[in-house]
């Protein structure tokens, strides 16, 4: 497979210090840090899933919200994206148009497990929560 511009802070930059791994923006199976790095590349997609899980009450991950994880990075820091992904073009503005279509029909199950009040993921974001 051939090396992914992902796998660096920046796209060229050849530092090996992005994600760890080659999938999916935001994969359910990425570590905490990619996740972070991820929502920070594409900050648009990632507020697309926290509306997913607020409107749904569905969670990101068992063990934690998206959208406590974006809540994250605004309080304790995140690493630096390198670049921004602006998800502006008709594909974006299709695909959130989509969700929301579907967002409006009868949810497939009981929406409750990410309305709660959130999880902290480390002590600065508990000091805030």
């Amino acid at each position: 497979m051939p090396y992914c511009w992902t796998y660096d802070s920046a796209p060229g930059a050849g530092d090996w210090a992005g994600t760890s791994r080659c999938s999916c923006s935001l994969c359910v199976y990425a570590s905490r840090r990619d996740t972070l790095l991820s929502s920070g590349r594409r900050p648009r997609l990632a507020d697309l899933y926290a509306e997913v899980e607020q409107v749904r009450g569905d969670s990101f991950r068992a063990d934690w919200r998206l959208t406590d994880l974006i809540r994250h990075a605004k309080i304790c820091g995140a690493p630096d994206p390198g670049i921004i992904c602006p998800d502006g073009g008709p594909e974006f503005a299709e695909l959130q148009a989509q969700v929301r279509t579907a967002l409006k029909l009868e949810a497939r199950k009981l929406p409750d497990l990410a309305r709660d009040g959130g999880r902290a993921l480390c002590s600065g974001c508990a000091a805030q929560h």
